[in-house]
């Protein structure tokens, strides 16, 4: 797939294009890359769109700056929409997948005049909260462990991801399902283990995980290691801080969701609970048998549900 590197919004970003048409903007989550799409690209170049996947910032071969301040959600959807400028387009379908899907359900709120429509996969569209995330989590956990939360101290997650990237990104890949447990591992008891110790280490590779595909996660966590992913995280509060104007906004663009049966996140969070907040909603598909890595682990199912939704918003 032809790939180059573009200057957007102060940072050099790396960016896989194919097809012409309409422009689809591909956004992926934590700890994953533009390569987390490398069946949807294909897919959608072949139906007669423009599929443009970038690594986001603190990721992969693009910029991660040093300032944890530098990931928060005005610089994270600011990226999307320095990328469309780039491009030379208007609009765009932006589609996210985990943290990519908090980013692009916030770009549609903060820029509704460039987004052609919205599309979600594992995290559903979720409202501002009426108190800090963090404060919230921390009244809901108690002394329990919380990822997240987990996640908030710098170097902590960090130092544990990075010493092993093949154990974490196989743990990872492999063991984000319900039937595996992952509900407790997200949540569980405080019992000195850090986040990756609590995934089971699997026997084998999941179907639709080839050797390859993984060493190629491997190396570029590698080398990258996982800051950058993290710092995410470590802005959940100063994103509510940054967003008072979103108090009760809805998404007025036309939306889509689409999320795995068995992934641990919609355990947690259920996606019938965006319904009231989005305006022109056309439609949720939950896919049977996939976890949380549903683009990956479904190619062909979230393949058809997304060329369904991006042709009724494409003229």
């Amino acid at each position: 797939m032809p790939q180059r590197s573009v200057d957007v919004n102060g940072i050099e970003m790396h960016v896989v294009e194919e097809g012409s048409g309409p422009p689809v903007i591909f956004a992926h989550g934590f700890p994953e890359l533009a390569y987390s799409w490398r069946h949807q690209i294909g897919a959608v170049a072949a139906a007669g769109y423009r599929a443009i996947a970038p690594d986001q910032r603190g990721y992969g071969r693009t910029s991660a700056p040093e300032g944890i301040d530098q990931y928060d959600i005005l610089h994270l959807t600011g990226d999307l929409i320095a990328l469309l400028d780039e491009l030379g387009e208007e609009k765009a379908v932006f589609v996210g997948h985990d943290w990519g899907s908090s980013v692009v359900w916030q770009t549609a709120l903060l820029h509704p005049d460039r987004v052609a429509g919205v599309c979600g996969m594992s995290v559903p569209f979720t409202p501002r909260a009426q108190r800090p995330p963090t404060e919230l989590w921390r009244a809901a956990t108690g002394d329990s462990f919380f990822y997240i939360l987990y996640f908030q101290e710098p170097g902590v997650a960090d130092a544990e991801l990075d010493a092993d990237p093949a154990r974490t990104m196989r743990r990872l890949l492999a063991g984000t399902r319900t039937e595996r447990g992952a509900g407790e591992i997200l949540r569980g008891d405080d019992d000195g283990r850090g986040f990756i110790d609590r995934f089971p280490e699997p026997q084998e590779l999941p179907g639709w995980l080839e050797p390859a595909e993984l060493e190629h996660y491997v190396a570029e966590f590698r080398r990258t290691g996982f800051t950058g992913g993290l710092n995410w995280y470590r802005n959940v509060d100063r994103n509510w801080e940054l967003t008072s104007q979103l108090a009760g906004a809805h998404v007025t663009v036309p939306s889509f969701f689409i999320g795995g049966q068995l992934d641990p996140v919609l355990a947690m969070t259920s996606p019938g609970r965006q319904d009231e907040w989005l305006d022109d909603h056309r439609g949720t598909v939950i896919v049977d048998g996939a976890g949380h890595w549903v683009q990956q682990e479904a190619a062909e199912q979230v393949d058809r549900a997304l060329l369904g939704f991006l042709d009724s918003v494409t003229p």
